[in-house]
């Protein structure tokens, strides 16, 4: 298996006769040079918005200052791939508006950015003179070593010369000793390179791409496509009640009408009453489709909120219920459905399964949530898993960031409470 980091090559044999060690020199060459232009970008900027904020000219330089981490970060990343073959992935989240001005308010407010910022700082200060003088002790130092007979022969006229401008050579022996001494230098340089280039590489991953944000990335984006789903699900709810509602319940009407006008028109006898039979049969179709459509995604929702929604459910139970939902304005769609389902499926298990004379929906919107809950008088024992049709829901609100809890002791009462994380969508309105 090829190695994935200068680490796992350093572990094999082989290790001097492959790329790595040239790639450990080629990251702290490259770290050299870029935190050299990153010293003088940084100071340049900073230090002309500091002279220059006394007139407001400079304050654009300073905000670019406090930027400088993100492209220096972009750089790093790249950077990586020379001696650590796994992605180091930007963890800058999208903007939350178009334009530079969504864009500056979302970088401001990151803390990724103000880690870049840090490791930007470092880098320039300290790291990056660091990689210069590893790269000069192990690489270039041992290759002058190893050079000495050339040198004594062109510029010392074979007579003599100096080995790192300290020690003189005057003999041929001894000349081609040093250079093998160099070559062995030469060879723990590139095992000190790989250790050196691992442990900067850790570092710069530590500061601006740590493993554990690729994780917690992973898990935000898998919570942000588990989001699309349900938005994706509710819209198509709508869409087939939106059709069944314009499409076949309104044939049915008309089918229902036109068969009232044929029974008007003959006299009495069997056709007459197979025309009524027909229009009953209609009748109780049109009365079950409208039934499947307020199940499917009732329109009183979509039109009036959760608090019109959940009184029509109240209405519709074969148990008392009342209703007090303090909520002063819209939620989220996907919010405001799951909640109703949740308490619509609830009220359905009362009258079937509690023995409850009355029942009871509360909920409020504070504090950025929404809370529901639905209590009964029945004889409780109540078990999600056994079929109650609460497990999905349950699914369904974890996936809007929310939870379900039900507390239902034998004997009752039952206690079935949700809450969602979620903002009103109409306050500006």
């Amino acid at each position: 298996m090829h190695p994935r980091n200068v680490w796992q090559a350093m572990s094999g044999p082989g290790f001097l006769l492959s790329s790595w060690p040239w790639r450990s020199a080629g990251y702290l060459l490259t770290g050299a040079v870029t935190g050299a232009v990153a010293l003088a970008g940084i100071a340049t900027t900073a230090a002309a918005g500091g002279i220059l904020a006394v007139v407001l000219v400079g304050l654009p330089l300073l905000l670019l200052a406090a930027l400088a981490g993100i492209p220096v970060a972009w750089v790093e990343r790249h950077r990586l791939r020379l001696i650590d073959r796994d992605p180091a992935p930007d963890q800058h989240r999208a903007p939350t508006a178009y334009g530079l001005w969504g864009w500056l308010t979302t970088r401001m407010r990151e803390r990724t950015t103000w880690r870049e910022l840090g490791y930007a700082v470092l880098f320039a200060v300290l790291l990056w003179p660091v990689d210069a003088i590893v790269l000069a002790v192990t690489l270039l130092a041992p290759l002058s070593v190893v050079a000495t007979p050339l040198l004594m022969a062109t510029v010392g006229g074979g007579r003599e010369t100096k080995v790192l401008k300290q020690w003189i050579v005057t003999s041929w022996p001894v000349a081609f000793a040093v250079a093998a001494l160099g070559l062995l230098l030469l060879g723990l340089g590139g095992y000190v390179l790989g250790v050196v280039a691992g442990a900067r590489a850790e570092l710069t991953r530590l500061l601006i791409a740590p493993r554990e944000g690729d994780l917690k990335a992973e898990v935000t984006e898998l919570a942000r496509s588990r989001l699309r789903l349900v938005d994706a699900f509710e819209t198509e709810r709508r869409r087939i009640e939106r059709d069944l509602h314009d499409g076949a319940q309104q044939r049915l009407v008309a089918l229902t009408m036109t068969l009232g006008l044929a029974r008007l028109d003959v006299t009495p006898g069997p056709l007459a009453d197979q025309l009524a039979t027909a229009q009953e049969e209609a009748d109780q179709a049109l009365a079950e489709l409208r039934e499947l459509i307020h199940g499917i995604h009732p329109k009183v929702l979509a039109d009036y909120g959760l608090p019109a929604a959940v009184a029509d459910a109240a209405d519709r139970s074969v148990v008392p219920v009342d209703v007090a939902l303090e909520l002063p304005g819209r939620l989220p769609q996907a919010v405001e459905a799951a909640a109703y389902f949740v308490v619509r499926e609830a009220l359905t298990n009362i009258a079937r399964h509690s023995g409850a004379s009355r029942a009871e929906v509360r909920g409020a919107h504070r504090d950025g949530r929404l809370f529901v809950q639905v209590r009964d008088d029945g004889r409780g024992g109540a078990d999600p898993g056994a079929g109650s049709g609460l497990t999905g829901l349950g699914d369904r609100v974890s996936a809007l960031g929310g939870r379900l809890s039900l507390s239902s002791p034998p004997g009752g009462p039952t206690l079935l409470r949700v809450e969602f994380p979620c903002e009103r969508i109409d306050r500006c309105a």
